[in-house]
């Protein structure tokens, strides 16, 4: 892979909230996400702090992660205590869609996309560990992410991949004919095939990222998939992920009570449908850490996070 270009921050702007945890644009320019009690905001002006105006929309009751824009004035919510929910951006009903698979309740929803057809498909990064555990889920290893379909009308959701390092952000194609799936722990992108001759079948999409994809965000099919990397790879933990699963049940145990500061080296990604990477921006020592979202708009990257109060506003690259 190339030298990363640098990633340029033009502001941050505090939103009254703790973990923007994704970022998604709307066709206004807007921004939307979720943060820690519960709130999803939407972001106006972000071209300009002091003109930043910052609209609660809704309150899920829950921990909103991942955002997925629908065109009737809706929003898909992946919420990790209370599922996959819909809110309505009118009046800010907040409706339960799934919390549950096969009597297994739903405690990491993590990311999610609209289909066509109606219905959805989501990731739950974790049946091990709840989102409060994450890095322990990192540090074990445990393969139990998933990959769900819910179709139209039902509250059911199926398994379509199973076994995946920390499922986390999903992006389709652009055609629609296949996803891209994050798996966090694993440094790399999956694809999952919806229609054509492999379909219900995965393969790597991209391998050995310079560090741990979180969020992807697509703005339009002839846009590139951005992908937010969560922190740089770490050598120990490849490692650690050889030993033995009793061995990675006790360092888990241990990540989880010990302190968590996120490294200061940050960075972004843009991938196109052949999974070649067409931007790397990456910036060391930055004060906006642990960079869970990215999403383009007015000429800008903002990022979220699951540590800051605000989101950073950056340059954009020049398209290729």
């Amino acid at each position: 892979m190339q030298r990363p270009g640098t990633l340029v921050p033009y502001h941050y702007v505090a939103i009254g909230g703790l973990g923007p945890e994704d970022v998604v644009a709307d066709a206004r320019g807007r921004v939307l996400t979720g943060v820690e009690d519960g709130r999803i905001l939407r972001l106006d002006g972000l071209a300009d702090p002091a003109e930043t105006r910052v609209e609660v929309l809704a309150e899920t009751g829950g921990r909103p992660l991942g955002l997925e824009l629908l065109p009737d004035d809706a929003l898909l919510v992946c919420d990790a205590e209370r599922g996959l929910l819909r809110v309505d951006l009118t009046d800010g009903t907040v409706r339960v869609l799934a919390d549950s698979v096969a009597g297994e309740p739903l405690r990491f929803c993590s990311n999610a996309v609209a289909l066509p057809d109606g219905s959805v498909c989501f990731t739950v990064s974790s049946r091990r560990h709840p989102l409060d555990h994450w890095i322990g889920d990192l540090v074990e290893h445990t393969a139990t992410g998933r990959l769900l379909h819910l179709a139209p009308g039902s509250d059911t959701p199926e398994v379509l991949l199973d076994g995946l390092q920390f499922a986390n952000g999903l992006a389709p194609s652009a055609d629609g004919s296949f996803l891209v799936v994050a798996e966090t722990s694993e440094c790399r992108l999956t694809r999952y095939w919806l229609t054509g001759p492999r379909t219900g079948q995965s393969e790597p999409f991209a391998e050995n990222l310079p560090g741990m994809p979180d969020n992807l965000w697509r703005g339009s099919p002839d846009g590139p998939i951005w992908v937010a990397l969560a922190g740089p790879r770490v050598p120990p933990l490849n490692l650690l992920h050889r030993a033995a699963p009793a061995v990675r049940r006790g360092a888990a145990r241990i990540a989880v009570r010990a302190p968590f500061r996120p490294t200061g080296t940050i960075g972004v990604l843009a991938v196109d449908d052949t999974g070649q990477v067409v931007h790397h921006l990456a910036r060391r020592h930055s004060r906006f850490r642990m960079v869970t979202s990215v999403c383009e708009t007015g000429g800008r990257l903002v990022l979220g996070s699951m540590w800051e109060r605000g989101v950073a506003v950056c340059e954009a690259p020049v398209p290729k």
